[in-house]
């Protein structure tokens, strides 16, 4: 029995609005073992009519073009698939799949004329540098007539929204639009409303806020209204008639304006809401608005308008507290008990103009929340009570939570609670609301090591709470910006962790706009100014490498080349621009560089000064990327360019030898982050080179004890070097170190996040004084891709886990661990147990796909779909691999 999954367009689980006029289409099928697709089957109904490719011969089934005349704007089509293939067993009979459930795909407005939609603000002044401007509503009414048969609603924003139609709201998604690149950029929304309307008098509205378009943005004071200072709404509401008549109800000077009763709300500093102040039925039909003013029109060009193409923001979980504490001058504090991301909703009954007031901190000290790491964001929201009388069954008789903000937190001082707020956290009504960008969840792992994997839990945290329409380096200081070195070394981690491929491809097209002519890649996207060493941008390894790497890495484990098209252009202009200042001596050895940010021993004011000369980081990285370039190009067909970069990256490795590397192995720089840059970026002449410098690395891992002594640059490889090197006793030594700086010292103190230094928190229970001390920054988990591919034992070996490479090895002490990842063509999983000196392995193969076993003293062996056993004789836990037997295979 074959079946085939429903398709998926692009990288969307939901297709409503889509902005590709031909979006590619990926299916899974689930057949049984050994099976293959040699053919599929599309039909698409359109208009009524429906079309079909008739079978055509194909193996693919991931990313496939769009078979058909391109979408047009507001089109709506339906698609279902069917298979065919045969086993690979004797006789290979052909089966034949059911028809997949039916997927719909709706094009949104593609064209710029398609919009007449203006932004609408509020026509009051305002002191445009305040952070306490007081949001509109914003409403108008409208007649719906006999005969509806669709509604649809497009909208954006310059500032967040929550939109309203006759008093129920719409959609679930938060801080809508997001942050793009918004003079550039500005993402769109598309909502069937048509359950949502009624014939005759209706009624829309909107909550504003001011978001990342005008609200107050970076650090040292920051800035206000970068991109605007106006907070406008542009909606588009389309009706449609039974008798093919369309009327568009769009922002315009129709519109009113009102203050509701949000007081103010900003990222940083907290939202300050006084229910006093709500206007019942404020968007619905009927409500009196006459004494509402008039709204002013903007301007905004729709060719800036681009639709989603990852998931949106939204709440996907609730914590409750685990405990209410009293801090010694007698607050009372809420622990949830993670670190986490988003605010609280509480269920409150009381006094009108009673305040109840919550201040978010991630740690405490003293007893207290602390809130210094916080620099200058309040945190702080604010709920004053409308008075409503306790309904009939006793419970509260108000609810709120914030609309327009969120914190990073674990901790939360609340005052001015009126009754029991013991009580009212047993009974639910103080609750944490998770939110983040609404990712596919893709990749698991457990070990036989509790620490190792709340190690990963914390890995899986932090990065929920930074990928929030944008990876962010941080979720709760006056930062919370797109760092673009962070990401690109994590960009493994989080592409098996979730699906980021549509959120990723998003964000490098922002990376790409925010490029400088020269080449350039800001430090971060999008780029808000700084009054220190942020501005101007100078260009910088690492991080500008995002442009380079982070598209590969998508590839490597999506299977999407279009990214890598998409981007090349980026890329390009970023690797010429390196070499342009390396020069013909091909070392980038002059100009600002970060290096191994946050190297341990570098001191908390000077993050840079690294052990590692940071110039010898720069032309590593130089010559990896344009190694990446240069497969890039050959991927895309663009063979010129490939060869060029080739040679290009081998005059950089000779280069990087000849200057770094001594005749008797030792490196310019003898750190940690020297030797794992020249084996994990194969800059090595020859295998005895890479010997050498793997004994040496060893040496130094332990000389310090199996302590980190590397930064940014140099933790997300460390693991890997010693690994590749013939050190995994080594690299599992550094894993299970416990003493700080170590990944495993954080979760000796309790830690639920990854920490942006590895003493965050010292030994003594205080806080570390510098003024970058975020609790919860996942670059330095990177280590969970080492977890996934090296302990566990799972990685892609072609593009988007066509072929999976099964290779576990064990150490450490572990007797079992196990990964299940969701790859583009299915579940695929490991899981090993060491037992009675005997290795057990199972894999799970996906169908269309194969893999290979490599079990460490036994050949490696191919294997097709479906789920294959292994056992393997080994030594002991600590040395599972002495005395090795040869492999025995169960299929």
């Amino acid at each position: 029995m074959v079946t085939t999954s429903a398709p998926r367009f692009e990288h969307l689980r939901e297709a409503r609005g889509i902005g590709d006029a031909t979006p590619r289409l990926s299916w899974t099928n689930l057949a049984p073992a050994g099976w293959e697709q040699h053919a599929a089957e599309i039909e698409i109904t359109r208009d009524g009519r429906v079309t079909t490719t008739g079978r055509v011969a194909t193996g693919e089934s991931v990313l496939v073009a769009w078979p058909a005349a391109p979408l047009r704007s507001r089109e709506v089509a339906s698609v279902r698939v069917r298979v065919w293939g045969t086993d690979r067993g004797p006789g290979q009979a052909v089966e034949v799949s059911d028809w997949s459930p039916v997927a719909t795909v709706e094009a949104g407005l593609l064209a710029p004329g398609d919009w007449v939609a203006v932004p609408v603000a509020a026509d009051w002044d305002e002191e445009p540098e305040s952070d306490t401007r007081r949001p509109p509503l914003l409403r108008r009414g409208f007649t719906v007539g006999a005969g509806l048969v669709s509604a649809r609603l497009y909208l954006t924003a310059h500032g967040v929204y929550e939109a309203e139609i006759n008093g129920r709201r719409v959609g679930d998604e938060a801080l809508a639009p997001g942050w793009t690149s918004y003079a550039s950029r500005l993402r769109t929304a598309t909502h069937d409303v048509t359950e949502l309307l009624h014939p005759g008098d209706n009624a829309i509205g909107s909550w504003m806020g001011d978001g990342w378009y005008r609200g107050r943005l970076g650090w040292r004071g920051g800035f206000r209204n970068l991109f605007g200072s106006d907070l406008s709404l542009i909606a588009q509401l389309e009706l449609r008639y039974e008798n093919g008549r369309v009327e568009t109800i769009a922002t315009d000077e129709h519109w009113r304006a009102s203050f509701g009763p949000i007081v103010s709300s900003g990222n940083y500093d907290g939202e300050h809401y006084d229910a006093r102040e709500e206007l019942p039925g404020w968007s619905e039909p009927g409500f009196d608005d006459s004494g509402w003013v008039g709204v002013r029109i903007g301007t905004r060009d729709p060719a800036t308008f681009v639709a989603p193409q990852g998931p949106p923001v939204r709440a996907t979980q609730e914590v409750a507290p685990i405990a209410v504490l009293t801090s010694p001058s007698g607050k009372r504090i809420l622990d949830l008990g993670q670190n986490l991301v988003g605010r609280l909703r509480i269920r409150v009954t009381g006094p009108a103009g009673e305040t109840v007031v919550i201040r978010t901190a991630e740690v405490m000290q003293e007893g207290e929340i602390y809130t210094r790491p916080l620099r200058e964001a309040k945190a702080t929201d604010s709920y004053t009570l409308a008075g409503r009388p306790a309904p009939a069954d006793g419970g509260p008789a108000e609810e709120w939570e914030p609309r327009f903000t969120i914190h990073g937190f674990r901790y939360a001082e609340i005052t001015g609670w009126p009754g029991d707020l013991d009580e009212a956290v047993a009974n639910g009504d103080v609750v944490a609301r998770v939110y983040h960008s609404d990712l596919e969840r893709t990749g698991w792992f457990e070990s036989s090591d509790e620490r190792v994997d709340r190690l990963h839990e914390n890995v899986l945290w932090s990065m929920r709470g930074n990928f929030v329409d944008l990876p962010t380096d941080c979720p709760q200081r006056d930062e919370r910006v797109g760092w673009t070195g962070d990401l690109q070394v994590f960009a493994r981690t989080a592409s098996f962790l979730y699906d980021v491929s549509g959120m990723l491809g998003s964000w490098l097209q922002d990376v790409a706009v925010e490029q400088h002519e020269d080449g350039t890649v800001p430090w971060y996207v999008p780029f808000i100014p700084d009054d220190g060493q942020w501005t101007p941008n100078r260009p910088g390894a690492v991080w500008g490498d995002v442009a380079v790497l982070t598209p590969w890495v998508l590839y490597e484990r999506f299977g999407d080349i279009g990214v890598l098209a998409a981007q090349y252009d980026s890329a390009k202009r970023w690797v010429d621009l390196v070499h342009r200042l390396s020069g013909p001596d091909h070392l980038w050895n002059e100009g600002f560089q970060l290096g191994d940010w946050l190297d341990p021993a570098a001191p908390p004011d000077r993050p840079a000064e690294s052990l590692t000369d940071r110039h010898l980081v720069a032309t590593a990285y130089s010559a990896w990327s344009t190694a990446h370039l240069a497969k890039t190009a050959a991927v895309l067909g663009r063979i010129d360019d490939a060869e060029h970069y080739a040679e290009l990256a081998e005059a950089t490795r000779r280069a990087f030898l000849a200057e770094y590397v001594g005749e008797d192995g030792l490196m310019t720089s003898d750190a940690q982050t020297a030797y794992s840059l020249a084996i994990a970026f194969e800059l090595l002449p020859d295998p005895a080179a890479v010997d050498r410098a793997g004994e040496r690395l060893s040496a130094l891992v332990a000389a310090a004890g199996n302590r980190i002594a590397t930064g940014f640059v140099g933790t997300p490889i460390v693991s890997d070097a010693l690994t590749t090197s013939g050190h995994l006793d080594r690299a599992y030594d550094l894993l299970l170190e416990d003493e700080c700086p170590s990944w495993l010292y954080a979760v000796g103190q309790g830690a639920t996040t990854i920490w942006e230094r590895w003493d965050s928190m010292l030994p003594d229970g205080t806080v570390n004084p510098g003024q970058m001390t975020s609790f919860n920054h996942y670059a330095l988990g990177a280590v969970a891709d080492w977890l996934h591919r090296v302990v566990a034992g799972i990685a892609p070996s072609a593009p988007g886990y066509r072929s999976i490479l099964f290779r576990p090895r064990p150490g450490g002490g572990l007797t079992h661990a196990s990964a299940v990842h969701l790859t583009p063509y299915g579940r695929a999983s490991i899981a090993w147990r060491i037992e009675s000196d005997t290795l057990h392995v199972e894999v799970e193969v996906p169908t269309g796909t194969t893999a290979v076993v490599d079990l460490t003293g036994a050949e490696p062996v191919s294997v097709t779909s479906g789920t294959h056993r292994f056992e393997v004789t080994v030594g002991t836990v600590d040395d599972p691999f002495r005395g090795i037997e040869p492999l025995r295979a169960t299929l």
